[in-house]
């Protein structure tokens, strides 16, 4: 009785709309495991393209010679990097909190100059001289921007303080003599959220007339 089985004013009968359900219901169980499998061999072409190096970091004046992909930044390899004889570099100074270049919490010195971890390659860092945080200090004499900075209490919960002492020891290097404006931009791409700045300009200051 094909007639009755006509939805009023349509051309569509029940049969053929069940049989369209039908196919919606296969398409739809089927197609994400089609994009499924499709993302798995996107993900397996990726991780092939990663190329793998072997470099040799100079760090606080130590070589380490060290396995990355070419997607590694230098500070994971400074926080988590292992070196090719199996030790843990583990110099945590430089912290991992924005990850993407605005906060100044992972601030190393590179070739002298004051350079984001987080926003720079492991392999672009060869044949380069790196100073962290752990490195400006002379074994158990302090530099004088971390005396200064323990002088002045320039620190509340010290999450960036590490970034702060590396830039100011740079800023320093640059401009023995800094006037309070300068010490101001010399330490604009590091944020402290405690709000601690005029103690840090202040413990600037004071390195300044110590070195």
């Amino acid at each position: 009785m094909p007639d009755k089985e006509k939805k009023q004013g349509t051309n569509i009968s029940r049969r053929n709309f069940l049989k369209g359900v039908g196919t919606g219901t296969v398409a739809a169980t089927v197609a994400p495991s089609v994009l499924i499998s499709g993302e798995k061999a996107a993900d397996a072409q990726m991780d092939a393209a990663v190329e793998r190096a072997t470099v040799t970091l100079h760090i606080n004046g130590a070589p380490y010679v060290v396995e990355v992909e070419a997607r590694t930044t230098l500070l994971t390899v400074l926080r988590d990097g292992i070196d090719t004889t199996g030790n843990t570099i583990d110099l945590t100074g430089a912290k991992l909190i924005c990850d993407r270049g605005e906060c100044g919490g992972c601030t190393v010195m590179i070739d002298g100059n004051p350079v984001y971890a987080c926003m720079m390659l492991a392999m672009d860092a060869q044949d380069k001289q790196i100073t962290t945080v752990e490195g400006l200090a002379d074994g158990d004499d302090l530099h004088p921007v971390q005396e200064a900075f323990i002088q002045h209490d320039a620190l509340m919960c010290g999450f960036c303080t590490p970034g702060f002492v590396v830039s100011s020891a740079a800023l320093l290097n640059e401009n023995a003599k800094p006037t309070l404006e300068e010490i101001k931009v010399g330490l604009s791409g590091n944020t402290c959220r405690c709000g601690t700045y005029p103690f840090i300009f202040d413990a600037v200051k004071t390195a300044s007339r110590k070195m």
